[in-house]
């Protein structure tokens, strides 16, 4: 399949997932997760490992060359992010970075934020919460600890100069 026709299908995917969630009031399982995948392998420059492989999705190539990285996801509709969390972070897994794919209600990019192993380890011994314990970090701790990799506002801003 080319690379054109990838891209189309996300896109299709995109609308699918928001009309989905419009008319039924809950997301298409697992479909924000392949979109993100596909936002962060395009945007961040990164190869999805093939065959699947346990503990991360991707590859990094150019200034994230060989970190084993794991791709995750939140739709942030009306860019809310309060209460929102991260899927779970096993920290007993084999990677590196885990990147945070932040879509709009309509599945496509706001911002692209990526953390270390290291910084994710250290914040997670920090908190005394249960749910720290099991892997689980709010959207906005992620974004505090971790680095913006890439923004929509950024690109849109270059964009337009």
């Amino acid at each position: 399949m080319s690379v054109y026709a990838v891209d189309k299908l996300i896109n299709q995917a995109r609308v699918l997932a928001s009309d989905y969630r419009k008319t039924m009031g809950k997301p298409l399982a697992g479909i924000s997760s392949e979109i993100a995948e596909h936002d962060a392998v395009t945007l961040l420059n990164l190869e999805l490992c093939q065959p699947r492989v346990s503990g991360h999705d991707a590859i990094g190539t150019g200034e994230r060359a060989g970190k084993k990285v794991q791709i995750k996801a939140r739709v942030i509709p009306d860019g809310k992010s309060s209460g929102q969390r991260v899927g779970q972070l096993k920290l007993d897994q084999d990677w590196d970075l885990v990147v945070l794919v932040l879509l709009d209600e309509n599945y496509e990019p706001i911002e692209l934020y990526q953390a270390s192993h290291d910084v994710i380890s250290e914040a997670m011994q920090e908190s005394e919460s249960k749910r720290s314990k099991r892997g689980a970090m709010s959207v906005a701790k992620f974004k505090i600890i971790g680095e913006l990799a890439w923004s929509r506002e950024d690109t849109d801003a270059t964009a337009s100069a």
